[in-house]
């Protein structure tokens, strides 16, 4: 009878034991299986992610960029950090101020030049006209010539370094002009075209009339009887009548009816024969 207790015993055990060992196969196995269901889920998430993140990024790259070496330089932007992304970015916004910067001198420099051109011809035009003005200037020093005032012989001749004798001082005197005979009344005409500068009663020639012209000459005009046909300040030309023949120097009141004509060069008397053709 124990013996038979015994062995109930140990079957019973035995049994026990197997139903443990069978319920905690059963508890591994549906851990494992869970275990197994949630890593896959896990899995297939993050490969989910991943493709998100590639398509993400690939819009990133301009879609234009089909070379390999657009294609080099994109992959290359994606390994970067975002502050290297950024530092490039910076750096590219300063090449870019840079570049437009240069443009803008650059720009700046050919609008100064293309100024700088167009006012060439009107620089030249006006050293032109310039030039033309010194050369028409020159053209009427070169044109200046002198006729003799009136018709007539020359009585008495230019005397600076030299005398001659004066009839009515008696004594022997300088003569810084010349006298041209006429009669009485005649019509005294300009030498040489230029400005009426004086009309004067001179105490030692009379009734006198002056002349200016350019280059620095002056005509005078002395002995006259009336010089009522111009004014002082007056343009006159050539030939034009500036007076008459008188007999109004005090100094040369003993000689015949004459006109005394003088040619002054910057105010330095000159021979008149020189210039009077």
């Amino acid at each position: 009878m124990r013996i038979e207790r015994r062995d109930k015993i140990e079957d019973n055990g035995f049994k026990n034991l197997m139903y443990w060992l069978g319920g905690i196969l059963a508890v591994a196995i549906i851990a494992f299986i869970i275990t197994y269901v949630a890593y896959s889920n896990k899995v297939k998430q993050e490969t989910r992610v991943s493709q998100l993140n590639s398509q993400k990024i690939g819009e990133l790259v301009p879609s234009i960029q089909t070379d390999d070496e657009s294609l080099t330089s994109a992959s290359s932007d994606i390994g970067k950090t975002v502050n290297e992304v950024q530092n490039i970015t910076t750096n590219e916004t300063i090449n870019t101020s840079i570049e437009n910067e240069i443009e803008n001198q650059i720009e700046e420099e050919n609008e100064t030049k293309e100024v700088e051109t167009n006012n060439e011809p009107e620089t030249k035009k006006d050293s032109i006209e310039n030039k033309e003005e010194i050369i028409k200037t020159e053209e009427v020093k070169k044109e200046l010539s002198f006729t003799m005032p009136v018709e007539g012989e020359i009585s008495k001749i230019f005397a600076k370094d030299n005398l001659i004798y004066s009839e009515t001082l008696e004594e022997w005197i300088t003569h810084m002009g010349i006298d041209i005979k006429a009669d009485k009344t005649t019509v005294v005409k300009a030498s040489e075209e230029g400005t009426v500068k004086s009309i004067k009663n001179d105490p030692r020639y009379g009734l006198t009339v002056v002349v200016e012209h350019t280059d620095g000459f002056k005509t005078v005009y002395s002995n006259l009887l009336t010089a009522e046909f111009v004014s002082e300040g007056e343009k006159i030309v050539q030939g034009q009548t500036v007076g008459t023949v008188g007999t109004t120097a005090i100094f040369e009141i003993s000689d015949e009816p004459h006109l005394h004509f003088e040619i002054l060069k910057d105010n330095v008397q000159v021979d008149p024969t020189l210039y009077l053709k």
